[in-house]
């Protein structure tokens, strides 16, 4: 259930989800019971209750046409602009290679941060040993060296333990 309701300080419109117990004006920052406020539509979807909201402001502006609701508007405004291609080309860009450098960057791992590498082999492994720590953290670029300092570091800190050589999060 969606209700609009409305401000009586500063007559700002607004969409509530449900019925909370209270909720506060988006304009004037005014905290009012939800009970108390003026319900001027109560609908059962979000779309239906933002399209009350906008013909009602619209009639306050002193607009009076009939405008189609929120998804036909924005069907016709992705139907209207220029598609992809065209606009990479009016750029003076090649459409086919960016794709493929779209498809490129999206494929690559993404790459973590010397302590984000650690922690993320000692969170994703199941069981994980210094041995295999250092085998994932090398493939993200970390030097041995580091993997130990981090590993004392963390069990230090008290964000990982080791037990019988192998490690886990706490």
């Amino acid at each position: 259930m969606y209700a609009v309701v409305g401000c009586s300080d500063c007559s700002a419109l607004w969409v509530v989800a449900g019925r909370p117990e209270t909720t506060s004006c988006p304009r004037c920052g005014t905290r009012r019971q939800f009970a108390k406020l003026r319900k001027f539509a109560e609908t059962e979807t979000a779309d239906a209750a933002k399209n009350v909201r906008s013909a009602m402001q619209q009639r306050r502006a002193g607009d009076e046409r009939d405008l189609d609701d929120f998804a036909t508007m924005g069907d016709r405004a992705e139907e209207s602009g220029v598609d992809d291609e065209t606009f990479l080309t009016g750029a003076g860009l090649d459409a086919d290679e960016v794709a493929a450098a779209g498809e490129r960057a999206e494929s690559t791992p993404s790459s973590l941060s010397k302590r984000e590498a650690v922690t993320a082999a000692v969170e994703r492994l199941d069981h994980p040993t210094e041995d295999e720590i250092v085998a994932f953290a090398a493939e993200h670029g970390v030097d041995r060296a580091y993997v130990e300092r981090a590993l004392a570091k963390l069990q230090r800190a008290g964000e990982v333990t080791e037990s019988d050589g192998e490690f886990r999060a706490l």
